[in-house]
């Protein structure tokens, strides 16, 4: 068993801390407040996250470091440099592997299924800060001063989902209530979706295998269906009537941006929503052996997280 540090404690850094301690390893969470799971094995610690000095020390003798940090989606281009050199300096003083949560802003709009080798040439300051994340770690990895790899996961769903995410109860609950849904987005594009679970499992895949160093992985994901498509499977799975579907209009959104720093930023990353989105998690499936969950059992657990909610 090992030492691993996670630093963030939101909806993928709770469970993969709680994943690492129920395999008995050493963990220690680190979130500037000092949340964090309370389960055996866990240890939290406050701490700032772009505070080199103080990361380097709490990760002196671990075997991963894991930034799943999540700043205020608004704040990204002041809060995720300094964040993250900090955390690459803590991984280069330290010898442990850095293991960064990703995403996909960074290769921006695309007209065919994502995949790793796609050049990261975003236009948006939120795909250009996490494209220059990637690339000053990597060159850090390719001047032999430091081991990191990176996950890129597509829209979060399943248990332990933020309520800012659209894929969690935002979707979910209103099918399972018979209520109308409305997305902000084309119902009818295909759009991949990520279980929030086989995240955390995939973080911990590539910590520990030296074939996964040096380069970015997607998360295994299931084939994209379009938000229709997912809302009735879960309306089938539940026993709920057949969901009614309806678009935000884009100049409703763009309305609610003036006063919603998070809306307003949505408008960046709108293609996501408005045009196929498709991940390709091939490589990560065929290197290391792992399939996602499968879709109907990974709605399954959804729905009965988002009944237990709402008692």
């Amino acid at each position: 068993m090992g030492k691993h540090v996670v630093v963030g404690a939101g909806q993928v850094g709770s469970q993969l801390a709680e994943s690492l301690a129920a395999e008995g390893h050493e963990v220690v969470v680190v979130t500037r407040s000092g949340s964090g799971p309370a389960v055996p094995g866990v240890t939290r610690t406050a701490a700032d996250a772009g505070d080199g000095n103080r990361l380097t020390g709490l990760a002196r003798g671990a075997d991963a470091l894991y930034n799943c940090v999540n700043p205020q989606y608004h704040r990204w281009a002041q809060d995720w440099p300094p964040i993250a050199t900090a955390l690459l300096a803590a991984a280069q003083e330290s010898g442990a592997v850095l293991v960064t949560l990703g995403n996909l802003y960074g290769y921006g709009p695309v007209d065919r299924p994502m995949t790793e080798d796609l050049p990261l040439a975003a236009s948006g300051t939120k795909g250009r800060v996490r494209a220059k994340m990637w690339a000053d770690a990597l060159a850090a990895h390719q001047a032999g001063r430091v081991r990191i790899t990176e996950v890129r996961a597509s829209d979060y769903f399943g248990p332990g989902m933020s309520d800012q995410s659209f894929f969690g109860d935002r979707l979910t609950a209103p099918v399972l209530a018979g209520k109308t849904v409305w997305v902000p987005a084309d119902p009818d594009q295909p759009h991949s979706v990520t279980y929030l679970p086989d995240v955390a499992r995939a973080l911990m895949t590539v910590a520990g295998d030296e074939r996964a160093w040096g380069r970015a992985w997607h998360v295994p994901t299931n084939p994209a269906e379009s938000i229709r498509q997912v809302a009735g499977r879960i309306a089938v799975l539940a026993g709920a009537p057949t969901p009614r579907i309806r678009s935000v209009p884009h100049l409703v959104m763009r309305a609610a941006g003036l006063v919603s720093p998070l809306l307003r930023e949505m408008e960046e990353t709108r293609y996501q929503m408005v045009r196929p989105f498709v991940l390709d998690s091939s490589a990560f499936e065929t290197t290391f052996g792992v399939a996602p969950t499968p879709m109907d059992d990974a709605l399954k657990q959804s729905i009965a997280w988002c009944r237990a909610r709402s008692v």
